[in-house]
């Protein structure tokens, strides 16, 4: 059995192999044609081959691909594998042999297993490495490239962060204008510069936003620096010596990253991140995050209960139809995505709790999984 087992392993990793390399590969190949002259112009701004400009903005979205699609595709090629195996007779033989379909299954399980949790590990590990690689579009790569800002509301501190543009490669706002709260205004209603530069927290600072070249108020640089609930908030070069004279610097916790493109933040960020920034006060995170922290929870186990969803329906008789087969799981597939992320869009429209909506799918998938999935162990 362990010849067979590596022979199924063998069909099941090629069919996944193959059908990742082809959608991944349809989707950079429409996606790059799309937006030749971005890349074109951006290559030549920057001064390099265009060949590595697109491989590196392509690089990290393969494996954003993988984590969108594995759950998908390890259902098609557990499908495949079964329905291939079932055309050349293979499975009526080893049944003959006295072999049991649980015994000929099981390595597609054990390899569905796996690659859900390479899944988790390369969601909650790997892409929040390239986060902002995969924030990009195709008009930030650009050295110059620039993005008009959104208004945003700390909520730690009362401040409104507004401005004119931002320029996504060098973490700066231009032309920013900060509106203060009653309790910050002693020196004004807003801070304004020709740019702010974010950093994150150091030694010497808190993350936050040095603003150079101030232009409101004019005498703020001579002023003593601001707190709020004795935490510092406005920092001024009179008692911070390494400021210079025509700075200051704004602490906020809402990140560069958070401010340019909140809703990639949200996507590509781990588990662990998105739950600190639901205690983070400076942020207003809605019902929308809490429903990705327990969807993520509970992705591995929706994965393997996919699959127990659709191999029943192909083991079931001698189907040798690679047709039906493919038939079989376009159904399988957009009827449990549409149940799915139909209840995650009630969730994060607060018509159901995030934890109910996440986890009803799994109380009605789980006994019909285990119903259909019923003969295979018999």
């Amino acid at each position: 059995m362990l010849l067979i087992d590596r022979y199924i392993l063998w069909q099941f990793i090629s069919v996944f192999v193959i059908c990742f390399v082809s959608l991944a590969g349809l989707f950079i190949v429409a996606d790059a044609l799309g937006h030749l002259d971005e890349f074109v112009t951006a290559s030549e701004k920057a001064g390099g081959s265009l060949f590595t400009l697109m491989a590196s903005f392509y690089g990290p979205r393969l494996i954003w691909i993988l984590d969108r699609t594995s759950g998908v595709l390890t259902l098609i090629s557990a499908m495949f594998t079964i329905a291939w195996f079932q055309r050349h007779n293979e499975m009526t033989a080893l049944m003959a042999a006295g072999v049991s379909k649980a015994r000929i299954i099981r390595p597609l399980i054990i390899a569905v297993g796996v690659l859900s949790l390479i899944a988790a590990l390369n969601r909650e590990l790997v892409i929040p490495h390239f986060r902002e690689e995969l924030s990009r579009t195709t008009q930030d790569l650009a050295p110059d490239a620039a993005k008009k800002l959104v208004p945003l509301f700390d909520n730690q501190t009362g401040i409104f962060i507004n401005g004119g543009k931002v320029l996504t490669n060098q973490r700066t706002i231009a032309d920013p204008s900060f509106r203060m709260p009653r309790e910050l205004s002693q020196y004004g209603r807003h801070i304004s510069a020709h740019a702010a530069i974010y950093y994150d927290a150091t030694a010497d600072h808190p993350a936050g936003y040095l603003f150079q070249a101030i232009s409101e108020p004019h005498d703020l640089t001579k002023r003593a620096s601001l707190s709020l609930n004795d935490q510092p908030v406005i920092l001024t070069p009179s008692d911070n010596a390494w400021l210079a004279a025509d700075q200051c610097f704004v602490v906020s916790e809402i990140a560069f990253d958070q401010l340019v493109d909140p809703n990639g933040w949200r996507q590509y960020s781990s588990t662990w991140e998105l739950v600190q920034g639901l205690y983070n006060r400076s942020l207003d995170f809605g019902a929308d995050v809490r429903v990705t922290v327990h969807a993520r929870m509970v992705q591995p186990v929706l994965d393997l209960t996919l699959l127990f969803l659709g191999l029943p329906l192909i083991l079931k008789g001698v189907n040798r139809n690679m047709f039906v087969a493919i038939g079989l799981c376009l159904g399988v597939v957009i009827g449990f995505l549409l149940i799915v992320l139909g209840f995650q869009y009630l969730g994060s429209s607060i018509l159901l709790s995030p934890v109910t909506a996440v986890w009803i799918p799994l109380f009605l998938f789980i006994p019909l999984a285990a119903w259909m999935a019923e003969p295979i162990w018999q």
